[in-house]
């Protein structure tokens, strides 16, 4: 399929609109399958229960639209690395292509474009630096799960001699720190500011680090902010918004949300004290087919989901070294053991680890009636969230290639 373009940016380009409105400084946030359900769930999962009101969030003051996720494929359901390679280069490919087209010859990305233009670069997820996402604004491969090939690329591309992003700070010391080649100390040699923090992805949020997202978006944006009179661009990824999505994990996935609404919440203020800046945030996909209610009851208990502690994940591993479960059950939800969810939790451990943690996600969705279709990604279309100068642009319903069309605009003036 074709570089698709839409009509709104050749108009803007044509009359000269982005001239007027082109912003320095670029902020790009991506919520990884953060589908509309889940910018909605967190509202109810934020609401102060002692008002009336349903009070707003963070994505209801800078709402502008909504896009289309279809990939270059068999299918309507795109993948994080085809929805991250429209996202980035305005180019539509298949489910697993990293920056390359359906022909799997490279495509250009906004952030090695910035680059070009003598732009600071930046990447910022709570996955591994080198996971999808990121690495379809600075890498090219035919496959999203090269994970060496990817991590090599970010010191082999360059571009315009130089390498392409100056500022990195996420997880992957297994891909970076390898037997056959140690990126990190070449990437010290080479002068980019990289931290790595985890061998893969973070700990998720409601594990270890409620704010760990915004506590590195934070540090990001100090460490940009008037460093270069051409401006930067930062994509900025909720990476495990979508692996909590995976495991239909739904306390899981409201601590990521909240992580990431806190770290959008930094870059709004940034642009509001930066008016040469534009923040854009927007999903790649949706993840699981949440649905706010569910078994025919018209009711979303968010009282159950803030009084679970763990991850299921987590809160299984504590539930299979433990002997009695009761306790550790009450310590990390406020969900009644009842006779019923003993037994159930009793019989899964006995299958297993796997069984077990079907059954405590289970119960607690059940508990909170939260609703899940899929274990995989669904073909909604996402929101499209825009602030400061140019943000007008990204208003009504969009093409996911279109958000890249205006933004590589924005860049290229």
């Amino acid at each position: 399929m074709k570089k698709q373009i839409s009509l709104l940016a050749l108009l803007c380009t044509a009359s000269g609109a982005y001239a007027e409105s082109a912003p320095k400084n670029v902020i790009y946030m991506i919520g990884d399958g953060m589908g509309p359900a889940y910018t909605t769930a967190y509202r109810y999962f934020k609401d102060d229960p002692a008002t009336k009101e349903v009070e707003g969030t963070v994505f209801d003051t800078i709402l502008k639209g909504m896009a289309h996720t279809y990939p270059d494929d068999h299918t309507y359901v795109t993948d994080s690395a085809a929805g991250a390679t429209a996202l980035s280069s305005g180019h539509k490919s298949y489910n697993g292509a990293v920056a390359v087209d359906t022909d799997k010859k490279p495509v250009k990305t906004m952030l090695e474009i910035a680059k070009e233009r003598g732009m600071t670069t930046a990447l910022v997820v709570t996955s591994q630096i080198n996971h999808a996402t990121p690495a379809s604004f600075t890498a090219h491969n035919e496959s999203r799960y090269n994970y060496d090939d990817i991590a090599n690329d970010y010191i082999d591309n360059k571009i315009a001699g130089k390498l392409p992003v100056d500022l990195m700070l996420g997880g992957g010391t297994k891909y970076f720190i390898r037997d056959d080649r140690n990126l990190v100390e070449e990437f010290k040699a080479a002068g980019p500011a990289i931290g790595l923090y985890a061998s893969k992805g973070l700990p998720f949020a409601l594990d270890i680090n409620p704010t760990r997202l915004t506590q590195l978006t934070s540090k990001a944006l100090g460490l940009l902010d008037n460093q270069n009179e051409e401006g930067f661009f930062v994509m900025i990824e909720g990476s495990q918004i979508d692996w909590c999505g995976h495991s239909n994990d739904i306390a899981c996935a409201m601590a990521e949300m909240d992580d990431f609404a806190k770290s959008i919440e930094k870059a709004k203020a940034y642009v509001d004290k930066n008016k040469d800046t534009i923040l854009v945030v927007t999903a790649d996909h949706s993840t699981g087919g949440l649905t706010i209610g569910s078994h025919g009851q018209f009711k979303w208990e968010t009282d159950v989901i803030k009084g679970v502690k763990a991850t299921a994940s987590k809160l299984t591993d504590k539930l299979m070294e433990s002997k009695d479960l009761k306790p550790v059950w009450t310590a990390n939800t406020n969900i009644e053991f009842t006779t019923e969810n003993q037994i159930k939790l009793e019989q899964a451990k006995k299958m297993g680890e796997k069984a077990l943690n079907l059954a405590v996600k289970s119960i607690i969705s059940d508990a909170s009636f939260t609703g899940w279709t899929t274990g995989g990604h669904t073909a909604v279309d996402v929101q499209v969230f825009a602030y400061g100068k140019g943000s007008e642009q990204f208003i009504g319903s969009q093409n996911n290639t279109d958000i890249a069309d205006k933004l590589i605009g924005f860049i290229e003036q």
